[in-house]
Formats: C-alpha cells, structure tokens, sequence
C-alpha cells in the first residue's frame, strides 16, 4: 500500500515538474539595438547600394528546444533610416518612398517558425509598411547563445530575405536613357541582432513577497 502510495506521490511530482518545465518556455529576449543592424541592399545604377535603419526595438520569445515556439515581434522608425548621404536619406523619408510623416513605423511580427538543418531555420511573418501587410519569409540562423559574464544571458541570430518595394506601394524610380531604371524594384534584407534575457534586477520585489510596510506615522521620532 506505502508503495503504492509512494509512486503515485513521485508521478505527480514529474508530472508537476514537467509542467514547470512547460510554462518556463519559450524565454523573452530584447533585441539590444547597440549590437545588432537592421541592413538592406538594392541596386542603384550599375551596384548595390547599402543602408540601415538606427532605430529599432524587438522581442524574441525563445525556445531552442523547440523553435516551432518560438515568435519574433519588431517595430522599425522609418525616419531613422541612413544611407550615408543626408539628400539621398530625407528623400526616402518622403513620399516617395516610406512616407514617415503619416507611417513612422515598419513592423515585422511572425506567424510561424519552420526548423531546418543544424541551427537554421524559416520565419514565415507579417511585414507592414506604408500601411500595407504582406507575408515574407526570413531564412534565418541562431548563431549562438549562452551566458557572457556580465552581460548576462544573450543570443545571437542572422536572417535574410527579398522583398518587391512595389508590393508596399514604393514605386518611385527613373528610367534611364538607356532604358533600364535607376532602382531595382528588389530589395536584399540583412539582419544581425543580439538578444538579451532581462534578467531580474537587484532590490526588485521576489514573486510572493509581502510588500513593504508603510512607517508609523504615530511612533515617528521614537527611538
């Protein structure tokens, strides 16, 4: 019968623990804008052309037992969009092109992530610019992940895809004498991002603390 008893206590327990283990996947990174590019390249004339956008925030739910859990959320301001030329760079905040004024934001939220081999794997999302929502897919890769002194646990990813600007409603361009355009309509995205777990800071209040007491107003000044 205490046998009995006994194995019943220690299934409930791994089922309990099992349990724990469910719900502490998948783990929320931010991506840490210092260390990481959101890139593009497209064709201008005859080369490539490279620009970035600097400002830039996201969330990384993580779960590298299973990244078929996992979920990207990433919001873009068009207006810090650089191209190392400042005519070229207020050109493309028009417009024209990404029209800042009236959408300040490019966003990118994931529908689904589609494992590979080794460490790579496909984010199928939705990519909203110029008020426009089309689906792209990234072909990514986890670089890797682990904790780095001080700065705590992070993690480190690269993706790329190409996007038609015309499917977005960035149509504008020039044809040149010899018949061919100025731009490219495809546009090469390079992403490196850095990831960090926030981890819980010294003197915040432990789930299930009591809260700190308001002083005796009564017995101030005693001693």
């Amino acid at each position: 019968m205490m046998r009995s008893i006994r194995a019943s206590l220690f299934a409930a327990l791994a089922l309990v623990s099992a349990a724990a283990v469910a719900f502490a996947s998948p783990v929320p990174y931010k991506i840490d804008p210092v260390h990481s590019e959101v890139g593009f390249k497209v064709r201008h004339f005859f080369t490539k052309v490279p620009g970035r956008f600097n400002d830039f925030e996201g969330t990384i739910l993580l779960d590298d037992k299973d990244l078929t859990a996992s979920t990207v959320d990433v919001t873009i301001q068009t207006a810090s969009i650089y191209t190392n030329n400042e005519r070229r760079d207020k050109h493309l905040r028009s417009e024209d092109f990404f029209f800042a004024e009236k959408f300040p934001t490019i966003t990118f939220k994931s529908t689904k992530v589609v494992p590979g081999e080794g460490q790579k794997f496909k984010i199928d999302g939705d990519l909203t610019m110029r008020g426009v929502t089309k689906p792209v897919t990234l072909d990514a890769e986890l670089v890797g992940m682990g904790t780095v002194g001080m700065m705590g646990s992070r993690a480190g990813f690269e993706a790329t895809t190409q996007v038609n600007r015309k499917d977005w409603g960035i149509n504008w361009n020039k044809v040149l004498d010899n018949g061919g355009t100025m731009l490219d309509d495809n546009v090469a995205i390079e992403l490196g991002v850095e990831a960090f777990k926030e981890e819980p800071k010294q003197g915040d209040a432990k789930p299930g603390a009591a809260a700190p007491t308001a002083p005796d107003k009564a017995g101030a000044g005693k001693k």
